[in-house]
């Protein structure tokens, strides 16, 4: 099945515009404007004008419903429009379905796009809000009642046994991570974090969340949008920029998954959903780890970065602390969602892109081959993508 994958999907679409509105704390303006204004800047980055758009793709937790913003951006007849679930994992998962749709004629150009007030409107970070019942909220109900009541405390449990398995401190494993991801916001104009790079010292003094998680082991909270525009690698090829090729585009869950507190698996040191994913992006894309030239990782908390990079092989487990810490691999050179914004992803895809077209902040010479991934803890995605030829 995955020869079949990639024959039929790797390389026949192509990101050809991205977008994104300024990040902030305040952003003063509705969500629905939010992702009308960074739907219009990835289509003008793209040379391309509303009327082209036939496809849209979003998350179902955005507030601005897909026909509500090509309604608001100007534009016609849409034949393809879908969302993506789980929150920051659906991020890949909005290019693979604009690509399928793309590669088996049901749209021409797709633009996926997220917007939130995450900081001034509701703040996930707060824990969880009262809800309808639904099943897929009853795993909460083997967590909630004992006090794991953020996205914090959830990491901070599987945190806590991944350094117990591997007999390492919160400083020397998760610090790392943090001081790499703000290093590379400092010279970020669009970060967060820009102009204040952190030093170890610095993670080690700030504030518990969730013990064994720091202030500084915490990605943001943010306001803002992002956009990208899908459309045929042929036709991406006519356009302004140089096009992004998605080489390999896949999802993932893991047995027994749960959103966030899949505490009753064999063992806690890992990420099952990302090795379904690596698998399928390594065999659709033909590449292996050694290939890749920029990783950029999902990393709403850093424990799960250490994780990550080591299902997608990377480095052996336990070692990623010390993989990270050696810089053996050029990581989220934006910023990351720890340093530059929480956009649930998708402003790392944008990183991508530019990395890919040479236009990066922190570009690194040569850079043709880039992994991404989405949210971890939950059932997920990635993508590989790579220069045109």
């Amino acid at each position: 099945m995955n020869a079949r994958v990639r024959d039929r999907l790797g390389g026949r679409a192509a990101i050809a515009g991205i977008g994104a509105t300024e990040f902030s704390k305040d952003s003063g303006r509705s969500e629905l404007r939010l992702a009308a204004e960074a739907v219009r800047s990835a289509l003008a980055d793209a040379g391309l004008t509303p009327a082209d758009v036939d496809g849209m793709v979003t998350f179902t937790m955005d507030t601005s419903p897909e026909i509500t913003v090509a309604q608001a951006c100007g534009m016609g007849e849409l034949s393809f429009f879908s969302r993506v679930h789980y929150g920051g994992g659906a991020a890949c998962a909005t290019v693979q379905q604009a690509a399928l749709a793309v590669a088996t004629g049901a749209a021409e150009v797709v633009v996926c796009y997220r917007a939130f007030n995450e900081r001034s409107g509701r703040r996930f970070g707060s824990g969880v809000r009262q809800r309808e019942p639904s099943a897929e909220g009853a795993a909460l109900g083997w967590s909630l009642p004992f006090g794991l009541l953020t996205p914090a405390s959830w990491v901070a449990m599987a945190a806590q046994r991944y350094l117990y398995a591997y007999g390492l401190s919160a400083e020397e494993a998760f610090g790392p991570v943090a001081v790499t991801a703000r290093r590379h916001a400092a010279t970020n104009p669009a970060a967060y974090f820009h102009g204040r790079p952190i030093t170890l010292a610095d993670h080690a003094a700030s504030r518990w969340i969730a013990e064994p998680l720091r202030l500084l082991d915490c990605c943001q909270e943010t306001d803002g949008g992002q956009a990208l525009v899908v459309t045929s690698l042929e036709r991406a090829r006519d356009l302004p920029r140089p096009p992004a090729v998605i080489a390999a585009a896949a999802q993932g869950a893991g047995r027994a998954q749960e959103q966030m507190t899949s505490y009753y698996r064999d063992d806690l040191t890992g990420l099952p959903e990302s090795s379904v994913v690596a698998r399928r992006l390594w065999d659709g894309s033909g590449l292996a780890p050694d290939d890749i030239d920029v990783g950029i990782l999902y990393d709403h908390f850093t424990p799960f970065v250490l994780m990550q990079l080591e299902e997608f092989g990377f480095c052996a487990r336990g070692e990623a602390a010390a993989f990270v810490a050696e810089d053996r691999l050029p990581l989220n050179t934006h910023g990351g969602q720890l340093g530059e914004a929480y956009l649930h992803g998708m402003n790392g895809i944008a990183e991508a892109v530019r990395q890919v077209r040479g236009t990066a902040v922190n570009q690194l010479p040569g850079a043709a081959r880039v992994l991404v991934t989405a949210g971890t803890g939950v059932p997920t995605s990635g993508l590989v993508l790579t220069s045109d030829g």
